[in-house]
């Protein structure tokens, strides 16, 4: 099954970031879009703190960390400016959209609901092309995430005949261990 094209997002404005993002603003990164909620447990303690680390960790990777703020429930309390204070407090640093409100009375929102997104935290990966790899609602494990966008980063690194481009492997000498431990071989 081929991976169909992510749709758009729909959001009403941007924080941490001096202008808008786009899917086709960021063509050729691949994309971790953390749709979460303020007030949601499960987005404060696991996945926010995911995000963060993933934005840290791959510094510098053709990889951009985006949040969205999706709001289907006590919109009241997650106003714009409660978000601005959250997004502070937890010093959330990557850019973060705010959903559009669902249409004619859709307690969804447009994003949510174009994604068919059941909750919050929802982890989504697209491609550096564009398409959507991925989509898992909960908390996505540390490790096979962090498979997943390699294996997406390495994609996107592919040449279209050479295949992917692996830097050398380099043997050293075997260690020296004994039962106190193993020395690193000289060089």
């Amino acid at each position: 099954m081929t991976p169909r094209l992510a749709p758009a997002w729909r959001t009403t404005t941007w924080l941490n970031t001096p202008e808008p993002l786009t899917l086709e603003r960021l063509r050729g990164k691949v994309i971790l879009l953390h749709a979460f909620q303020m007030l949601c447990p499960g987005c404060v303690a696991r996945g926010i703190p995911q995000a963060q680390r993933v934005a840290e960790l791959f510094a510098g990777a053709p990889l951009a960390v985006v949040g969205l703020h999706t709001v289907f429930e006590h919109h009241e309390a997650m106003k714009l400016e409660s978000l601005r204070a959250f997004l502070h407090e937890y010093r959330v640093k990557f850019p973060v959209g705010v959903d559009a409100p669902g249409e004619g009375g859709n307690p969804i929102p447009q994003t949510m609901d174009a994604y068919a997104m059941r909750g919050t935290p929802t982890t989504v990966l697209i491609d550096a092309q564009g398409r959507l790899r991925r989509q898992l609602f909960g908390v996505h494990d540390d490790l096979l995430l962090g498979a997943e966008l390699q294996t997406l980063l390495l994609e996107a690194q592919a040449g279209p005949v050479s295949g992917v481009q692996r830097p050398a492997t380099e043997v050293l000498p075997a260690a020296a261990c004994d039962a106190s431990g193993c020395a690193a071989p000289s060089r």
